[in-house]
């Protein structure tokens, strides 16, 4: 009996819980997103599938999606009724008996260990349909990396295994933004760099990237190319990093005082939200996007962690003093960052396992210490590489991460 991270998805979660609601809708293309206006800003929270199937996506501007599919069904966000519904989910989860950990409304991560995590796969789906009358997929993985982009080739309501075995079978091929954790941005620097697909990215040089992205950013990207990821399922309650405030304006601002002067009132109303939260921010960030649709953010760090509206009025003016552009506004945002709390204990711990995963990456392909020597490990116990007269190197190795 292994140990398996499962990877719990709901499908077109917000779109099928108004179908449900509305079952006359069933069939026909739905936009959900704003306050159901296409005619206003505002931007689709999910799309059916149907709609998809025009170009219709998350995060697409309502009066775009209006103009692929004018037929298409658009209703408000409903919040209240999909966090009803999510809870109802988590706890069909939870009644299986393995460790839940929630991601969101429609996602989960779950922990088993089970002789045929298939069959506890199908068995998790058919309880949440039962329950719920909603359809799930389920990506199977050895670690979290694994189990999340397995779910991808599972959908619509299906069952995906995807473990180190056929890793590269699977994605070996795929561009390197088939990654989960590797964006557009991060993408086109490895494409400068020849690096094009999973294969291309799990043979590069881990040293040649910490070059390019960092000295812990670098040899992690090859990591995740290999498929390496964390296993643990932490099922202490989620809580937000942060919370923030932000509104889309039905014409553009093109007074920069007045953008001032909208930052100060967001923040004013993000504060009046602070007042129920019992961690202080640490951070502030401002978002602004500017017309026709491109968004940028800047933020500062607190002197002292804070939820007063003086402190987080200024924090927000100031980041908005680092915004050089003053064309037109379409949508603003203040958004406070929280330094710790629930589940946020756990980072320090995984990003603990992120370096061991690193520093045993750096020892299994030989790394380059400073002392100009190369070693492999070939234990799990701590090493200490010397110079040659005997002194400690300042390289030191934790206790490598791999069999």
């Amino acid at each position: 009996m292994g140990w398996w991270v499962l990877h719990v998805d709901l499908d077109q979660f917000i779109a099928a819980v108004e179908v449900l609601r509305h079952p006359e809708l069933r069939g026909r293309p739905v936009v959900v997103g704003g306050d159901g206006d296409p005619t206003k800003r505002g931007v689709v929270s999910t799309a059916s599938y149907e709609a998809r199937e025009h170009g219709v996506h998350s995060g697409l501007p309502l009066r775009t999606a209006a103009r692929r599919l004018p037929d298409a069904v658009f209703l408000p966000v409903d919040r209240e009724a999909y966090e009803e519904v999510s809870e109802t989910v988590m706890a069909v989860l939870r009644s299986s008996g393995a460790v839940v950990e929630v991601l969101g409304w429609d996602e989960a991560f779950v922990g088993v260990e089970a002789d045929d995590p298939e069959a506890f796969a199908r068995s998790l789906a058919a309880s949440v349909r039962a329950e719920t009358q909603l359809d799930c997929t389920v990506g199977i993985g050895e670690n979290k990396l694994q189990a999340k982009i397995a779910t991808g080739f599972g959908k619509p309501a299906g069952v995906f295994r995807l473990i180190s075995s056929n890793w590269f079978a699977v994605l070996g091929g795929r561009p390197v933004d088939a990654l989960w954790g590797i964006g557009a941005r991060t993408a086109k620097k490895l494409a400068g760099l020849g690096i094009n697909t999973v294969s291309d990215l799990a043979a590069a040089d881990p040293d040649a990237l910490a070059a390019e992205f960092g000295p812990m950013t670098g040899p992690w990207l090859v990591l995740l190319a290999c498929g390496r990821g964390d296993s643990e399922v932490d099922a202490s309650p989620y809580v937000a990093k942060g919370h923030g405030r932000e509104e889309t304006f039905q014409r553009n601002i093109a007074d920069w005082s007045l953008v001032e002067g909208e930052v100060a009132r967001i923040a004013g109303l993000l504060a009046a939200d602070l007042v129920a939260e019992p961690r202080p921010a640490v951070r502030v960030v401002v978002k602004v996007r500017y017309a026709p649709f491109v968004t940028e953010t800047h933020g500062v760090t607190l002197t002292a962690p804070s939820s007063e509206a003086g402190v987080i009025a200024s924090a927000a003016a100031d980041a908005l003093g680092r915004f050089t552009g003053r064309r037109p506004v379409r949508l603003l945002g203040v958004r406070a960052e929280f330094g710790s709390g629930g589940r946020l204990r756990c980072l320090g711990l995984r990003l603990g396992l992120r370096l061991r995963l690193v520093l045993g990456l750096r020892l299994r392909l030989g790394h380059r210490l400073r002392c100009g020597t190369r070693r492999r490990c070939r234990t799990r116990r701590l090493i200490t590489h010397r110079r040659g007269g005997g002194r400690p190197c300042l390289d030191r190795a934790a206790a490598c991460a791999f069999p």
